[in-house]
């Protein structure tokens, strides 16, 4: 049972601890409520910086205490529970009915889709849900949520490998409000079929995670990017389909977009990356990406190339992208500030490409030059 060990004398023992003051006049003077009488408000706050397991000991105290969690608590992370989770969350769904986020993430599969109903069916204000992991669930799982959960924002099945794209296609035309969902590993949800369901149904997509999902290829990385203008984050790693086709379309269509994860991405060829650079020339509506090496050379003010230094790629990951020349990252990497290859502050990723160790951001070539600069004079200089 949980809470089992708890008991009135060591609750008394905590909130001894726990001074609260009322009335009180210009002496400073008051008295010590009991701790079964706290304010609700003040109650709350003190569940707020403690772990899961805390909270549900603590609605098992009094009926006060139950109400006024149940009422008020709109965060819970189960994540601790390494047994039985299944069932601590059918017993728990009923209670905590006005729950915005709920993390499930696992180490070992414990949650089956009877639990996820029962979320689905009491739980109707939740925003954030984190079902990584959950190897055990089936497609009832996302056809559950999406018509008790409509108010999702952000979804993280990463690992959820039985799901199928029917099944997430279907989910995004009830969650329309979907700004950040991670696919990662989801091999059958994440195709293409499921991508078009995402472009036409969730335009405030803003972080889209589809690592190692190996059936995506252009046509659906293309038709995201016309849907979700707003993308900030994408993760293509091991998506071994797409090509330079895709870099294309983000680079022209998503302009706000932070990070791009390529990794492993071995058809990616420097047109790719010349695209990405001449997005700040000429604002993302490149229709001639032939001439990008030129329209590139010929910006070699940065101020031309890059508008505004708030926006723009701040992290790329090109890693085994074994195609890419130095000249053609050099030119990402100068187009955007915001990208580091200097110790401490890597954010242009480029491991396991041997031929590209000579691209340095600006950072790097600056403290080169002042290194160079505090030399000793060669002895036959005049």
């Amino acid at each position: 049972m949980v809470g089992e060990g708890l008991r009135t004398e060591d609750l008394d023992l905590c909130f001894q601890k726990l001074v609260v003051f009322v009335g009180g006049g210009s002496g400073g003077g008051g008295k010590m409520i009991n701790w079964k009488d706290l304010p609700m408000e003040l109650l709350l706050r003190i569940l707020s910086l403690v772990d899961g397991r805390t909270i549900i000991m603590a609605s098992g105290v009094c009926t006060g205490w139950r109400d006024a969690i149940c009422l008020g608590l709109a965060h819970l992370s189960l994540s601790w529970c390494k047994n039985n989770m299944n069932n601590l969350v059918v017993s728990l769904a009923p209670k905590f009915t006005k729950l915005h986020t709920l993390s499930l993430r696992q180490n070992i599969p414990q949650l089956e889709d009877n639990a996820i109903e029962a979320i689905a069916n009491r739980c109707h204000d939740l925003q954030d849900l984190d079902l990584s992991k959950s190897l055990k669930l089936s497609d009832s799982s996302l056809y559950a949520l999406a018509h008790g959960c409509p108010q999702l924002t952000k979804l993280n099945i990463s690992g959820c490998s039985a799901f199928s794209d029917t099944a997430l296609a279907y989910l995004t035309g009830f969650c329309k409000n979907l700004k950040n969902l991670n696919l990662c590993g989801c091999v059958r949800a994440a195709s293409d079929r499921a991508l078009q369901a995402i472009a036409y149904n969730c335009s405030q997509m803003q972080s889209l995670n589809l690592g190692w999902c190996e059936g995506v290829s252009d046509i659906g990385v293309t038709r995201l990017a016309f849907g979700c203008p707003d993308l900030r984050a994408l993760d293509l790693c091991g998506c071994v389909l797409i090509t330079d086709e895709s870099v294309i379309a983000l680079a022209s269509r998503c302009i706000h977009l932070r990070s791009l994860g390529l990794y492993y991405c071995q058809n990616i060829t420097d047109r790719a990356m010349y695209s990405l650079a001449s997005s700040r020339v000429k604002g993302g509506d490149d229709k001639h990406h032939n001439d990008l090496w030129e329209s590139v050379k010929s910006s070699t003010n940065r101020s031309q190339r890059y508008k505004n230094e708030e926006e723009g790629l701040e992290k790329l990951n090109i890693s085994q992208c074994t195609a890419l020349t130095p000249p053609a990252v050099q030119a990402v990497c100068d187009s955007f500030p915001s990208l580091h290859t200097c110790p401490g502050r890597h954010s242009l990723i480029i491991s396991g490409c041997l031929n590209l160790t000579s691209v340095h951001c600006v950072c790097a070539l600056q403290a080169h030059r002042a290194a160079t600069s505090n030399l000793p004079p060669h002895p036959h200089a005049h």
